[in-house]
């Protein structure tokens, strides 16, 4: 046994010579979160009642750099409380991995990662983690980055099959089967560009069972303007191409305002513009934009009544919102009111066109840094919804509508090693 130790040690001495600059960080996550839904996503159906539960998400992440190598690997089980399998403590989920990548650093302007990766640009509206969803979201992908001090190129691609096949087999799962990407972002003085450039094809079969991929593109630039006290941005997305055989044809464009009147206090407005289509639009074409794998429930309140899983292939949405941002001591709280519009006819079936007014939404959020490693956030929102929301979404727009949560994140560094 001496001997054995004296091997090891030799071999761990060894390595030690041969490698420089190593580190090694890993830490944790738990995450659990209470909602009230009495009313989220959508308004709540007449004679039916909310309901309460507790969701939670787990993570260990291990980073480690070791010269021009930098790797990391994050397992994580998401759950609802009580959520498992039957007759078994044992979670439905499971433990999943949500990064596994390598990246390699060939000199100071370029690199390249390999694996399961989270892609997020911008504002996230057309590529994001979707941080806020307990299971977020990563992409099996390959990515190349050339970067300098004021410029940055991002570009890479996936292909997602069901298995390792060794015959032509259909990818069922509701998930891009190819997609390519290239990002372009410059800095100036108190402006910065972005333009994104995303092609997804998704594999369905004809009429014939023929298997086909439909490619479909989303493109455009990203603006931010910070001069002094002034924060605002502006992006404008077209969307073209083909879906399942039909073409493509939509756009998305959205703008903030900002505006810090003291250190504590900040307030805005804002706008945004997803195209949609007329109710009584016999065309193929889809005039409905799809944000994709945007961060959905950062845009059009709170209560993801559009686009978070829903509102797709709809009548397309206008946001008019105001945002309120005050900071006091280890306190932040949020304000935000939406006014929400389609901007496509809504027309019943008896082809009657009903007003454009969806509804108002009020969104409130507070969060307390309790101490290092440790963050309560809560909130509470409620949708005053109309008529035309009601016939769109079905359920029960005079009833009271609302939302209340409360998340605990915990967030501690359980081990650091450096050499």
């Amino acid at each position: 046994m001496k001997k054995l130790k004296t091997i090891i040690l030799f071999l761990l001495g060894a390595v030690c010579v041969e490698t420089q600059a190593q580190e090694l960080d890993v830490n944790l996550q738990i995450r659990p979160r209470f909602e009230y839904r009495n009313g989220y996503k959508t308004l709540l159906p007449y004679g039916q009642k909310g309901t309460s539960q507790i969701s939670q998400r787990s993570r260990l992440n291990f980073d480690y750099k070791q010269d021009e190598l930098k790797v990391k690997l994050t397992l994580q089980n998401t759950r609802t409380w009580g959520d498992v399998v039957p007759a078994t403590p044992a979670d439905k989920n499971g433990v999943a991995v949500f990064e596994a990548w390598a990246q390699y650093n060939f000199n100071e302007k370029w690199s390249t990662k390999l694996g399961r990766q989270v892609l997020s640009y911008d504002n996230q509206r057309i590529l994001g983690e979707q941080d806020w969803g307990q299971q977020a979201q990563s992409h099996d992908a390959a990515t190349v980055t050339y970067q300098t001090e004021n410029q940055k190129l991002d570009f890479g691609g996936a292909y997602n099959s069901t298995a390792e096949n060794v015959i032509q087999t259909p990818y069922t799962v509701a998930n891009y089967k190819a997609m390519q990407f290239a990002w372009y972002h410059r800095k100036f003085e108190t402006l910065e560009a972005s333009f994104l450039l995303l092609n997804t094809g998704y594999e369905y079969a004809n009429a014939d069972a023929k298997l086909l991929i439909d490619y479909k593109q989303t493109f455009g630039p990203y603006i931010t303007f910070k001069p002094g006290k002034l924060d605002s941005n502006l992006w404008v997305y077209g969307q073209t191409g083909k879906s399942t055989d039909q073409k493509v044809s939509a756009w998305n464009a959205g703008a903030n305002l900002n505006y810090a009147f003291s250190e504590t206090f900040k307030a805005g407005l804002g706008f945004e513009f997803l195209s949609g289509k007329d109710m009584n639009d016999d065309s193929t074409v889809i005039k409905s934009f799809n944000p994709i794998f945007g961060t959905n429930h950062g845009f059009n309140g709170f209560m993801d009544y559009f686009y978070v899983g829903n509102h797709l292939n709809n009548v397309g949405l206008e946001d008019a919102f105001l945002k309120f941002n005050y900071t006091v001591n280890k306190w932040q709280f949020s304000l935000s009111p939406h006014v929400f519009l389609a901007p496509s006819k809504v027309v019943t079936t008896l082809n009657e066109e009903l007003d454009s007014y969806l509804g108002t939404e009020v969104d409130f959020m507070a969060t307390f840094n309790f101490k290092k490693d440790i963050v309560l956030t809560g909130g509470y929102s409620q949708m005053f919804g109309s008529e035309t929301l009601e016939f769109i979404k079905s359920g029960d727009a005079s009833h009271t509508n609302n939302w209340a949560w409360l998340m605990i994140s915990v967030n501690p560094r359980i081990f650091s090693w450096k050499k």
